[in-house]
């Protein structure tokens, strides 16, 4: 026999197509019944073939199976600025079970014009605080961990500890080299992205991936210093990461392992392919339109 809350949701959903939708109000209800987290309910319904109402939509896409998978993993994103707060934004209405934020700045008045989290209200206040409270009005089934600190070699190993995936929503090379040493150490893919002006670029990096940065001398920051951040190329960027996070939790198509590089003021877009290392020494580059 199944337990009082498992019964209450399995009564209260009903047939839509070739699955059954039940109100996520009555998986946040049961679960507190049952003292157990919401995301536990949800997730055993999504196992046992009905789908919280607040996922229908995904369901399409990523499937019941998907859906399991994302409620029961954990992800770390790294900054809670431009590229984060919409990342963070995305990730909580996907319904990732469990996301660490980790951001050691506060929010000032030229992060209005592109910075999901930010408003005239909170300026001056944490952003990875923001962040936690931005989800819990979102989806009160996601548990969040919020870091008022920037990642260090101190306290990395402790913020990425069970993540699935880590995402790049950093402003220097320095700090993505920090992000990925850690990762590599943990076995945990990196999905990248960076940002300037009316150009970006995302990809996936595996713990045995070389970095784009890696292959080729540069500046800590890039074009950015310049150029700004107009608020749509933050919001494309981390869409695209968002896209790649999701994808690689549920396995729905293939990773985005080439550089994907855009330019949104002609609408052009490459990807390039960042071959193998020998000896320290980058084999190629060759990109793809």
């Amino acid at each position: 026999m199944p337990e009082n809350w498992q019964y209450k949701i399995r009564s209260s959903s009903t047939a839509k197509g070739n699955i059954s939708i039940v109100p996520w109000q009555v998986c946040r209800s049961a679960a507190r019944e049952a003292g157990i987290p919401v995301r536990t309910a949800e997730l055993w319904a999504c196992e046992n073939g009905i789908c919280p109402s607040r996922y229908e939509r995904s369901i399409g896409t990523l499937g019941l199976e998907g859906q399991a998978r994302l409620l029961s993993s954990k992800v770390a994103v790294i900054g809670c600025g431009g590229l984060g707060g919409w990342i963070i934004e995305i990730l909580a209405r996907a319904g990732v079970g469990e996301i660490a934020v980790a951001d050691g700045d506060v929010f000032s008045d030229n992060n209005l014009n592109r910075q999901a989290l930010c408003d005239e209200e909170n300026i001056g206040s944490p952003k990875a605080v923001e962040a936690l409270r931005r989800v819990r009005k979102i989806n009160g089934a996601v548990e969040v961990s919020a870091w008022e600190k920037n990642l260090t070699p101190e306290n990395a190993h402790l913020i990425l500890e069970g993540c699935k995936v880590a995402v790049d929503a950093l402003d220097s090379n320095r700090a993505r080299t920090l992000l990925l040493t850690a990762c590599r150490e943990m076995a945990i893919p990196v999905v990248h992205g960076a940002i300037g002006g009316f150009w970006g670029q995302s990809c996936v990096l595996f713990p045995d991936d070389r970095a784009p940065w890696e292959a080729a001398a540069g500046t800590d920051k890039g074009i950015e210093e310049v150029t700004g951040n107009p608020p749509f190329t933050p919001v494309f960027i981390a869409a695209i990461e968002a896209a790649e996070t999701i994808r690689l939790i549920t396995g729905v198509g293939k990773p985005l392992s080439s550089l994907l590089w855009c330019d949104l003021k002609e609408h052009e877009y490459y990807k390039i392919r960042i071959q193998g290392r020998e000896d320290g020494k980058c084999k190629g580059v060759r990109s793809e339109k």
